[in-house]
């Protein structure tokens, strides 16, 4: 299995207080900015850390991202919530009228925007209006320089952030320089936080963005390659069901691509195919959980009731999610709002879907009473449910040897 990383150091205000973390992007154990693209960085954080589990990366607080030039071009932001996110524009973004244009379009949608490692110059005059906050690192600009310029924007509503504070000098220093937040080793170095990855196969985001760059996007074939990606299908509903305009929790694989919308999805998409990479192997518990979904969804089919559509297989999908991401799934279920008929299985084993579930679990551990009670109780024969295993078993196999070819 394969580990994500990343690192996040606090941001204090004149209490000590943390109002936030910058996220960094790391590509292993060592606490050290990768020799990799910044625009890839950045796509991998995103992917990683905020597409899935914004919860345990930055809780409530606020994060501040790195964005390179393109990324900022391209719209990136704009595949998050304006809450809790704080957009950086990297020091090496050239203050042109194509990024100009950008900013003030996130400006106008409510994003709060940064100018990091700000080094003041006559270029970046036009964009002061739509900037909130301005990161002076204070080992390249001096806090005597930089109170020159906090004074002569004391009537604008920019807040000031001070860099690379090391000492309790520098941080009383940068108090009295007018400096609204604090960030540095004084308060704490960044913090290496590593998580297991799910990474959808390369083979998946290559369809994938091949149909999101037609013209006319085919929601079917999208959604047949969603569903049977894990990687994708959890980070598209933990997405979709983190914004605050959702109220009502979306299910199914079809309402979050309509809920999105072709340019939205477009975003989507690119973002997480960027972030995929060629290098790994789905492990057994990957498959095992495709296995599961194409079983239930088989299984399901017979059942009378019938579940809601969809249900039978994210059930089956996400019943390995906890063994995937070394998190308990009732901690999982907290962050990503699916529908009760399915928590209820996961969780429980109850219902139409959780028997479904049993039944998964107890031909793969050889338990055949118990096959028979619950095959009983959903009115399935013996032969029913051992044909649909059957055909699961095969149509995961196929599958996984499509993706690793």
């Amino acid at each position: 299995m394969k580990y994500s990383y990343f690192a996040r150091q606090p941001i204090m205000d004149v209490d000590k207080q943390t109002i936030g973390y910058e996220l960094l992007f790391r590509d292993g154990p060592k606490n050290s900015f990768p020799d990799i693209d910044a625009d890839l960085a950045t796509s991998r954080l995103l992917s990683d850390h905020l597409l899935a589990t914004r919860q345990d990366t930055i809780g409530d607080l606020i994060g501040f991202i790195n964005f390179p030039y393109q990324s900022l071009i391209n719209d990136l932001p704009s595949l998050f919530p304006t809450k809790n996110l704080v957009v950086e524009i990297l020091e090496d973004c050239a203050p042109t009228a194509e990024l100009l244009t950008a900013v003030k379009s996130l400006a106008k949608r409510g994003y709060t925007l940064a100018l990091d490692d700000f080094v003041p110059s006559k270029e970046w005059l036009a964009f002061l209006p739509y900037i909130s906050i301005i990161k002076f690192d204070i080992r390249t600009v001096s806090i005597q320089k930089a109170e020159a310029f906090i004074t002569r924007s004391s009537n604008t509503n920019i807040r000031f952030l001070a860099e690379k504070v090391e000492t309790n000098e520098e941080f009383e220093q940068a108090k009295r320089a007018g400096f609204d937040y604090f960030q540095g080793y004084f308060f704490s170095k960044p913090e290496l936080v590593q998580k297991k990855s799910l990474e959808p196969s390369m083979l998946t985001a290559m369809q994938l963005l091949m149909e999101v760059s037609k013209n006319d996007i085919n929601f079917d074939t999208l959604e047949g390659l969603i569903s049977r990606d894990v990687s994708l299908s959890y980070k598209l509903l933990s997405y979709v069901n983190s914004s605050p305009v959702v109220t009502n929790k979306i299910s199914s694989f079809r309402q979050a691509l309509v809920y999105l919308g072709e340019e939205r999805l477009r975003k989507f998409i690119s973002l997480v195919a960027l972030a995929s990479t060629d290098n790994s192997k789905p492990s057994y518990l990957y498959s095992l959980s495709i296995q599961r979904a194409k079983f239930c969804e088989l299984l399901a089919q017979k059942l009378q009731p019938q579940p809601e559509q969809g249900h039978a297989f994210l059930t089956g999908m996400f019943s390995l999610l906890d063994c995937l991401l070394d998190v308990p799934l009732e901690q999982l279920l907290k962050q990503f709002p699916i529908d009760q008929a399915i928590q209820q299985a996961l969780l429980n084993k109850r219902g139409s879907l959780g028997g479904l579930l049993v039944l998964s679990t107890s031909i793969e551990r050889a338990r055949w009473e118990k096959i028979e009670a619950i095959g009983k109780k959903l009115n399935l024969t013996e032969m029913e449910i051992f044909v649909c295993y059957d055909i699961a078993i095969q149509w995961t196999a196929e599958l996984m040897d499509i993706r690793d070819e």
